[in-house]
């Protein structure tokens, strides 16, 4: 069994804070139904009861805080089945319908060894994929080739990106909501005075031209790119170079008007009609969006659509 759909950012921060301390790692190794998670999501404790991430929504957290205490006291593993069976399912099921199996293991040599977190960072950062393969009989992982049989195999793909062209407003939120997906964003602007650092605290910036900067980029299907600027000067080429790459998601600001328009532009620039057929113009779904947050928000739901397209 493999997952690549969980996001595990957020675990692998704490995991870097929390270095030296003892931890449990609980893992969603197979769902029924409704599930709240998928396959693959983890959920990491500190002994001293803090916890990221989740593995149910909250259905049964508290449950597998009380198991990861117990494994980490025993350094063991456990693996634990929440479903509605019955009326307790509300204290340590799923009230939603689904049934879950948790494996929970012991951040330890013998279980789920410390430096493989270790590994998937580099991993990530290489912008490569890491197979880790665990043993549900025994609860020991280890880093496995993709086809190794008989284990249960969770394969940390490399971070999603998103390339917003256009430092605007919008681009403040856009860069916000897709960090706290652990979505690395980077800033595509040449206009010296819109792309400042003060502007957009914590955001990638790169002042060279669209098209320059996203083929040096090199989008792939995890990268996501958006145009925002609403001139055409910048958003053109940035497009024209966004539909020569297996970019999951393109999209272009501005109303179906002007994507009629921008498309007229691109065809005497030499695109064809299934290229611009990728380009997503309204940008985002419709929420009837109307202030900057909002649109970004709809820009983010679209991102997030094509992504997980097939996934759930």
């Amino acid at each position: 069994m493999k997952t690549g759909a969980a996001d595990h950012h957020r675990i692998l921060a704490s995991v870097q804070a929390w270095r030296g301390a003892p931890m449990a790692l609980a893992t969603v190794v197979e769902t029924w139904k409704s599930a709240p998670c998928p396959v693959g999501t983890h959920m990491l404790v500190h002994a001293d009861g803090r916890f990221t991430g989740s593995v149910s929504g909250g259905c049964v957290e508290g449950d597998v805080l009380e198991t990861a205490r117990q494994v980490i006291a025993d350094n063991g593993f456990a693996l634990r089945r929440y479903g509605v069976a019955d009326g307790a399912a509300w204290e340590v099921g799923l009230p939603c319908g689904g049934d879950i199996v948790v494996l929970v293991q012991n951040v330890s040599p013998d279980f789920f060894p410390g430096p493989l977190f270790g590994a998937i960072i580099d991993a990530q950062a290489a912008g490569e994929v890491l197979h880790i393969g665990t043993n549900l009989d025994n609860g020991s992982s280890a880093i496995v080739e993709e086809e190794a049989a008989g284990l249960f195999i969770n394969s940390y793909l490399p971070p999603r990106r998103l390339i917003i062209v256009g430092a605007v407003e919008i681009a403040s939120t856009l860069s916000n909501v897709a960090r706290a997906m652990g979505i690395e964003v980077v800033l595509i602007d040449p206009r010296a005075r819109f792309l400042t650092a003060e502007r957009f605290p914590d955001t990638k910036l790169d002042d060279r031209w669209p098209d320059d900067a996203i083929r040096a980029l090199a989008p792939d299907a995890r990268t996501a790119i958006v145009t925002l600027s609403h001139d055409p000067k910048i958003d053109d080429p940035a497009l024209l170079a966004a539909i020569e790459t297996p970019a999951a998601y393109i999209a272009a600001l501005g109303s179906k008007s002007s994507q009629i328009k921008r498309k007229e532009r691109l065809i005497t620039m030499g695109a064809s009609a299934d290229q611009l057929a990728r380009i997503e113009g309204p940008a985002g779904v419709a929420i009837n969006a109307i202030s900057a947050p909002e649109i970004a928000l709809s820009i983010a739901g679209g991102m997030v659509r094509a992504f997980n397209d097939g996934l759930r």
